[in-house]
């Protein structure tokens, strides 16, 4: 028997992290969802005792799958294996991410049965700027946001998905470190009639102290090495699909197909910021 929501949770050599976010979910939410962990090329000693799938390829053990290509993966999985459209939802973690100790994905679901056209929900981090914007709202619109966690709506991803390509399944894979990508797949919801929102009716924060501290043990670059580049990687990625010379000019077009999406949809405009 299947739940309504599939979650997926990225390891890469943190596993009492990986566990400790995997019982979390466990204890607070297993009623609505089953739990799949992605092993990103961490080494058999520091797989998580959850492990669903472990990616050990070459080139993913010497440098990780890293978000786009971590959840393509699983979801393409999910789809070979035939399990894709038995979920209604799927929600996307990087194991770093930290919630309360409450129930998440229930009140998370409770907005999207509120929200018809509603396809990426994200819990709003309580150190977050966007928290100045809801005004009398728990929920509103946006045309950006960071992907700790993701809930999306399947019909969302199967609007923007392409289902016969691993690397391109949802996210682009060759935008390996990712920069830009969250507009991309906003901007592609948007211009397919799906929204994408933040709450407050649920925190989640991100504990960067891993990837700062622990670089090492997870097989990847110093904090500073990838943040560098991250971005310079992101820009050229954008400059080759886009022509996009900045941040700005993707923030700028995913905010145009933000504004169309109210255009014709007048009646939500109160969720609008």
């Amino acid at each position: 028997m299947y739940k309504q929501v599939a979650t997926l949770i990225l390891n890469r050599n943190l596993p009492k992290i990986t566990n400790k976010l995997y019982e979390h979910i466990q204890c607070f939410d297993s009623e609505n969802t089953d739990i799949y962990v992605i092993e990103a090329g961490s080494n058999i000693e520091n797989l998580s005792k959850y492990k669903t799938w472990h990616v050990n390829t070459n080139e993913v053990m010497e440098k990780g799958l890293r978000y786009s290509r971590g959840f393509n993966f699983a979801l393409f999985q999910l789809l070979k294996e035939g399990k894709f459209k038995k979920y209604d939802y799927f929600f996307l973690l990087t194991n770093d991410t930290v919630f309360q100790k409450d129930k998440t994905i229930e009140p998370l679901l409770k907005i999207f049965d509120k929200h018809k056209r509603l396809g990426l929900l994200s819990p709003c981090n309580k150190e977050w700027g966007e928290l100045k914007l809801f005004g009398n709202h728990d929920t509103k619109y946006f045309w950006f946001i960071h992907n700790t966690a993701y809930l999306l709506r399947r019909e969302f991803i199967e609007a923007i998905y392409n289902p016969t390509s691993l690397n391109y399944f949802l996210f682009d894979g060759d935008n390996f470190r990712g920069y830009g990508s969250e507009n991309e797949i906003i901007a592609k919801g948007y211009c397919n009639d799906w929204a994408s929102a933040i709450t407050k009716k649920v925190s989640a924060s991100e504990n960067q102290k891993h990837l700062i501290e622990k670089s090492d043990l997870i097989g990847t670059d110093p904090y500073e090495v990838n943040l560098k580049l991250y971005v310079e990687e992101g820009l050229s990625w954008m400059k080759r699909k886009y022509g996009f010379s900045s941040h700005w000019d993707m923030q700028q077009y995913s905010k145009s197909t933000y504004d169309r999406f109210f255009y014709m949809h007048p009646e939500l405009k109160s969720y609008l910021i």
